[in-house]
């Protein structure tokens, strides 16, 4: 299957995204030659936990108008770090594209905070990879999903990844869903 006819949306928090989960999860996403949008809620550029900067594509709120790229992406992943709860996890948009994109039986993923995002949005059922965190577990517990041991979870088109250790493997995953995934 040819992925560079695949069109994927990472949508990261406005500042203190995790580098290591982004930066490597592009790095894998890019070898294999999808087409990658990167949006922020604000568009502007952020500044990741370790103080490295990265400039979006564009803001969340136009996920659907970008140069380039029209209907559905094949995958929305949502990234992770210390920003995610307060720029990501009460976006009223973000549970929206989601929703949308699931239910046209398209690849969600989040890693590390982000995975919250798919919780809030009632997304997840079971278990779900994600990090060991105080906030983050509360949060998996209010939708009623356990935490997992394993870096990454698949459950048909939903990944979730534990963090930064687990972002390569991610992204991995995303890729092989989206070559089985018949109906893009």
């Amino acid at each position: 299957m040819n992925l560079k006819s695949k069109n994927i949306l990472v949508v990261i928090p406005k500042n203190q995204f995790q580098e290591q989960e982004l930066f490597d999860t592009l790095e894998v996403l890019k070898a294999s030659g999808v087409n990658i949008i990167v949006l922020s809620k604000s568009g502007q550029e952020a500044r990741g936990m370790d103080k490295s900067r990265f400039s979006p594509d564009g803001m969340l709120i136009d996920w659907d108008k970008q140069d380039g790229f029209s209907g559905k992406y094949h995958a929305v992943l949502v990234m992770g770090g210390r920003g995610a709860p307060k720029s990501l996890w009460n976006d009223p948009i973000l549970p929206q594209i989601l929703t949308d994109h699931y239910r046209a039986e398209r690849v969600i993923g989040g890693i590390g905070l982000g995975v919250a995002v798919l919780a809030q949005a009632s997304l997840l059922s079971g278990e779900a990879a994600g990090p060991d965190d105080e906030l983050f577990l509360s949060e998996l517990k209010k939708a009623g999903i356990s935490l997992s041991k394993a870096p990454v979870i698949q459950e048909n088109n939903m990944i979730t990844a534990a963090g930064s250790e687990a972002a390569k493997e991610f992204a991995r995953t995303v890729l092989d869903a989206l070559v089985q995934n018949i109906h893009q």
